[in-house]
């Protein structure tokens, strides 16, 4: 979900204004009016003439209430909220001054605690291009016959969804630096440029790996038949990489007819590139451009940033970060409970997807995120739908692709 994007920057402006509390007779005294602000909404882009729709999602962060709206032929809508903090996410179409229509993005956060909010939102062009995309991921892992973790057999699903020949070999896989379930407001920190990283995994390879149109590589952690070890768990000996395990805790045991992923960077001990069974965390797909590899990125790409932690002291810490143009998908993850932020550019992924309704589900284990099917191709290859938007494009809670094994 990503290629070239119209980059913006995010103009936050809030307008002053006053509250009042009132006291209408003598059966209220005391009481006080519900506090509501009105939040005004103005849309910016370069080179729109026509906004033509805009679906917009405003989710207060402490109460989970969201408010769903749709504008048509403008570029600015007010709406009266309750006071609190909000995270706005924007998706729709606009026709550009040439006359293309093109498909438009956008996230941003305010607070509303006056009578009057104003907030500037750019809208960033998403322009989809022809390469990977990620179909599925299946991060929650299962749990055996007796309800004990099995902390092995979860994988990447990665799908040629285009009409050309791809080549697979040294594809980048990205994991989120942040969370998508809290916010410590990292300073500095740009989505719209970068993508933070706690791990970066490369698919190593000296020859090409080619993949036909509408079929699919896979990335296991461990590409063993782990149905083997327990029932509830995938054969996954087919994988075409696997994560490279150096930890005896997990007792892994690598498959020699299968190449390991390279971990170039991670914040993990053991070298380790591990998901988080309960989604908090987002991914990326991308390639280096000419002139770039595992050495230019680790000389040039660190991130350093500072936050303030829950004693009010400044923290520094330092990552990675990929560039949002070598970036060719990504997806946010998370959960209806305790979302609080995406961690991609709009253009890459405006909406995120989830297993499991609450922290901890229980239900969870043994589900995985997958794309939506569209249709077919001519040989009978799923076509998958990809907008940059995970909350569109992806099914909650489904059932693993590869829970009978590879089959492609």
């Amino acid at each position: 979900m990503k290629k070239t994007v119209l980059l913006l920057s995010l103009a936050v402006a809030l307008a002053t204004g006053f509250t009042v509390t009132s006291c209408s007779s003598d059966d209220d005294f005391g009481s006080s009016v519900s506090q509501t602000g009105v939040l005004t909404m103005n849309f910016t882009g370069d080179q729109i003439a026509t906004y033509q729709t805009l679906d917009i999602s405003i989710k207060e962060i402490n109460t989970g209430t969201v408010t769903q709206l749709t504008i048509k032929n403008t570029n600015a809508h007010s709406v009266e909220l309750p006071f609190g903090s909000y995270i706005i996410t924007v998706n729709g179409s606009v026709i550009k001054t040439d006359s293309e229509e093109v498909n438009v993005g956008a996230s941003a956060n305010t607070d509303i605690k006056i009578n009057v909010t104003n907030i500037t939102i750019p809208l960033l062009v998403k322009q989809f291009g022809h390469d990977f995309i990620i179909e599925e991921v299946f991060f929650t892992g299962v749990r055996t016959p007796d309800n004990k973790n099995y902390n092995s057999g979860r994988y990447f699903k990665i799908t040629n969804n285009t009409d050309k020949v791809l080549d697979a070999a040294n594809l980048i896989i990205g994991q989120s630096n942040f969370l998508t379930t809290s916010n410590d407001n990292p300073t500095p920190y740009d989505t719209n440029t970068y993508f933070p990283v706690k791990g970066v995994m490369i698919l190593t390879s000296t020859t090409p790996k080619l993949v036909e149109p509408g079929d699919f590589i896979v990335v296991a952690d461990n590409a063993i038949n782990h149905s083997q070890n327990t029932s509830t768990a995938y054969n996954l000996q087919n994988a075409d990489w696997e994560f490279p395990s150096n930890n005896p805790a997990l007792g892994q045991v690598d498959n020699p007819s299968v190449p390991n992923a390279e971990v170039i960077y991670t914040q993990m001990t053991y070298n380790m590139f591990f998901l988080h069974n309960r989604g908090f965390e987002s991914y990326v797909i991308a390639r280096f451009p000419a002139g770039e590899d595992k050495n230019t990125f680790l000389q040039n790409q660190k991130y350093n940033y500072t936050f303030v932690n829950s004693a009010g002291n400044t923290v520094s810490r330092s990552a990675y970060k990929i560039p949002n143009s070598w970036i060719v998908d990504g997806v946010n993850n998370s959960i209806p409970t305790d979302f609080v932020q995406t961690l991609t550019s709009a253009s890459i992924d405006a909406g995120w997807t989830s297993v499991g309704s609450m922290n901890n589900d229980a239900t969870r284990y043994g589900k995985s995120v997958r794309r939506k099917v569209i249709g077919q191709t001519s040989k009978g290859k799923n076509v998958y739908k990809d907008t940059n938007n995970s909350t569109l494009d992806f099914v909650k809670d489904s059932q693993p692709s590869l829970k009978n094994g590879i089959t492609h």
